[in-house]
């Protein structure tokens, strides 16, 4: 079997099955990077100068805003408050408004939405990408990569158009990953409004933020993940839990799937 149908199968890029750890990264500032990604994942308001105060007091660190830019850059991260933009999209790219101010989410498929995050092994670090239905909170799919490379983005939207019904309205942030053409063109072929977070407001997309905490307490901060292989059947593992079997306050109780598939939960005889 092709090593690209073996990857689709696994659902993850060829990038991260040639994968080799990356050694431009000393362990003091790995362990530097993920702090940031643990603070930033608990206080996502957070900008450079306030993270940098909060690692300087609370860590008795010396670190600058420059050294932080470049962090925050490295892991793909911005503030959810209102600012200068700190992202990186391509001024040549079409960027489209946002459409989903004060809009009601009443029905799955109504809107679906996609961000990357940063995942950390024991040797260096991966990139995740998911795309989430608003309305059941359902993960559609995802795919991890190596690097920020707009390719695994394209890839997962591909194979989430191929097998799933059409949304109505595809939200993203202004990073290039997501308003490059090949991004674009899948959701204009199948006649999908497109809508981008404003310049400073992941708060915007809100809903993939959670996700990420979620991921990230319930599962990457609980564990050592010293190999991509060990990162993806993780992340396979826990996604398979948070869509079929974690009860979400915000749905009453019931499961992303229940919601979106109609599925009833699988009914267990508990022995006294």
């Amino acid at each position: 079997m092709p090593i690209s149908r073996q990857c689709e199968l696994l659902g993850m890029s060829r990038g991260v099955y040639y994968y080799v750890p990356r050694k431009t990264i000393d362990a003091k500032s790995k362990k530097l990077i993920d702090l940031v990604d643990e603070v930033y994942t608990k206080y996502p308001f957070f900008g450079t100068r306030q993270m940098c105060d909060y690692l300087n007091n609370i860590y008795i660190l010396n670190i600058g805003r420059k050294k932080m830019r470049t962090i925050y850059g490295r892991l793909g991260l911005e503030s959810l408050a209102p600012k200068p933009s700190l992202s990186k999209p391509n001024k040549q790219h079409k960027v489209y408004p946002y459409l989903l101010r004060g809009v009601n989410i009443a029905r799955k498929n109504q809107v679906w939405s996609t961000d990357i995050t940063y995942i950390r092994l024991t040797q260096g670090f991966v990139y995740l990408t998911a795309i989430i239905d608003w309305y059941s909170r359902y993960v559609l799919d995802w795919e991890l990569s190596t690097s920020l490379d707009a390719d695994f983005c394209i890839d997962t939207l591909v194979r989430v158009l191929r097998k799933n019904d059409k949304c109505e309205i595809f939200n993203t942030d202004q990073g290039a990953q997501f308003t490059c053409n090949n991004f674009i063109k899948p959701l204009l072929d199948h006649e999908i409004l497109i809508s981008m977070d404003g310049v400073g407001r992941a708060l915007d997309n809100i809903f993939v933020e959670r996700l990420w905490r979620s991921l990230k307490y319930e599962c990457i901060y609980l564990q050592t993940l010293g190999t991509v292989d060990e990162a993806v059947n993780s992340i396979k593992e826990y996604f398979e839990f948070y869509n079929f079997e974690r009860p979400h306050q915000s749905l009453a109780g019931k499961t992303p799937a229940m919601i979106y598939h109609g599925l009833k939960p699988e009914r267990k005889i508990f022995v006294y």
